[in-house]
């Protein structure tokens, strides 16, 4: 039996597959995106430096003006180099959406009133266990989506999850009763999300961005399959197949 630890994220135990568990593990293109922007950062310092050495040569021969001239382009390279690379990293934990995808599988398993444990198995083979209060279980992710020039240099829609949480059926429990929300996503340096809402300039690439949600009951013990499509997220109860 595999061993779950309440509340952490663990990877699969060696020799167990994702398959094994019932999981389907979707192919992933989030990695040529960042492969993209790793090169474009290299390539452009590169272009920095080069320029840079050549001012340096150009003002040892006095030539002011095109000392400057190479000074300036040499550092627009340098900037280009680190916003390619800022957003390398901010993209980190964001996966590429081409097709409707399973992203994890809920087991729910009712514990007390209007409190159940939540055992997610990842598409990726990570799985852990969640201690929720509520009616419901609620997911959410954040999505983001690229203008044409960003679908050229191979981005796609992508999506990162973000967290689970309990929901109460009536209004009165959400105000008063206690509230649980667990995080889904990983923790990065910068996050593409937040730099899309802080820097207007970046809305040249990113169509859009925005939150989706999705929450089912859980009074009666369940397994349910989290999709995510181009229009968000969706769940569905499989308990029965």
């Amino acid at each position: 039996m595999l061993e779950r630890r309440a509340g952490a994220i663990v990877p699969m135990p060696p020799g167990v597959e994702s398959s094994q568990l019932g999981i389907w593990t979707p192919r992933l293109r989030v990695r040529s995106a960042v492969e993209v922007l790793v090169a474009l950062s290299v390539e452009f310092a590169v272009l920095g430096l080069l320029f840079l050495i050549l001012a340096v040569r150009t003002f040892k021969s006095r030539r002011w003006i095109g000392a400057a001239t190479r000074t300036t382009v040499g550092a627009l390279f340098a900037s280009l180099s680190a916003l390619a690379a800022t957003l390398g990293v901010s993209i980190n934990g964001y996966r590429a959406l081409t097709a409707e995808e399973v992203v994890m599988t809920i087991t729910t398993v009712p514990t007390g009133p209007q409190t159940f444990d939540a055992m997610v198995e990842f598409s990726d083979g990570r799985y852990t266990t969640f201690s929720v209060r509520g009616d419901q279980v609620l997911v959410d992710a954040r999505i983001l989506k690229w203008r044409y020039v960003a679908n050229i240099l191979g981005f796609h829609t992508q999506y990162e999850l973000d967290r689970l949480s309990g929901r109460y059926i009536d209004l009165e429990d959400e105000q008063s009763r206690e509230r649980t929300v667990h995080s889904l996503g990983a923790e990065k340096p910068v996050d593409l999300y937040d730099l899309v809402q802080r820097y207007s300039f970046l809305r040249l690439l990113v169509d859009a961005e925005y939150g989706s949600a999705t929450y089912v009951e859980t009074r009666e013990p369940a397994t349910l399959e989290v999709r995510v499509s181009t229009t968000g997220l969706l769940v569905r109860d499989i308990t029965t197949r």
